[in-house]
């Protein structure tokens, strides 16, 4: 197996333009998740894959690896897909360029899951919700698991109502993606399907297809930067958390 990351971004998010550039602590947001996917050992290559050619010099300026695609990607996943498409690797791992506080060992979760499982079409990291209110954000998916390791459904707002049943079989889904490359290929061939238009989620292309996604569990749940509001919670988290503090110490050497 040859396992590459590869983040993808963009500058035109649509609930919080630029945020792909915020500043935290003296680096750009995605130069937070590239600097910590690269302190993974089992990660071949990490890559940053985007269409805007400010956010490619931002990274190139820090010496990263930068892959640029078309403009007219809808999500993440096509992004990536066109990125890998001439890249020697079995396995990729997308790491969304929103999540500055990913964890190193978030990542090596993911890649001991897909070689543990070599023929698994698509993994997705997954964690508790602290807070029953966080059931009914729009800002951040959640998943209802089938069984522990498969997803069954994604969705933004919540549609069940016991709070019981909820905590037992829901969870954040994270921006920690990993498919293997055939898969991932064949995947995008595929046209959206109903409910990932609906909702914006584009695993529910994976599942509303038939196939499968994996669930891997992470702890703890990490914020991430969806919206304006969220700056100030990831702060918080960084200046509050001894991991965090460690890590955020090692990438600034």
């Amino acid at each position: 197996m040859k396992i590459i990351a590869v983040i993808p971004a963009r500058l035109a998010s649509s609930r919080f333009p630029r945020k792909i550039l915020f500043p935290f602590h003296g680096l750009p947001m995605i130069e937070h998740v590239r600097r910590r996917a690269l302190l993974s050992r089992s990660l071949a290559e990490v890559y940053v894959a985007t269409c805007d050619e400010e956010i490619a010099e931002v990274i190139r300026g820090f010496g990263g690896n930068v892959i640029m695609t078309s403009d007219d990607h809808e999500n993440g996943t096509t992004r990536i897909a066109e990125a890998v498409k001439n890249l020697d690797c079995t396995h990729v791992l997308l790491i969304q360029g929103d999540e500055p506080l990913v964890l190193p060992r978030h990542l090596e979760s993911m890649i001991s899951a897909m070689t543990a499982n070599p023929r698994g079409e698509a993994w997705n990291a997954t964690a508790a919700i602290k807070h029953f209110d966080e059931m009914d954000r729009h800002s951040f998916v959640k998943c209802v698991l089938r069984k522990p390791e498969q997803i069954m459904l994604c969705f933004r707002r919540s549609p069940f109502f016991s709070k019981q049943v909820e905590h037992q079989i829901v969870r954040k889904l994270l921006g920690l993606i990993a498919f293997s490359k055939d898969f991932l290929m064949k995947l995008t061939d595929l046209p959206p399907s109903p409910f990932e238009m609906l909702e914006s989620i584009e695993q529910m292309r994976i599942i509303e297809n038939g196939y499968s996604i994996e669930s891997v569990t992470v702890a703890p749940s990490l914020p991430s930067v969806n919206e304006p509001a969220e700056v100030h919670i990831v702060l918080d988290y960084i200046e509050s958390n001894e991991e965090q503090k460690l890590i955020l110490a090692e990438i600034l050497k």
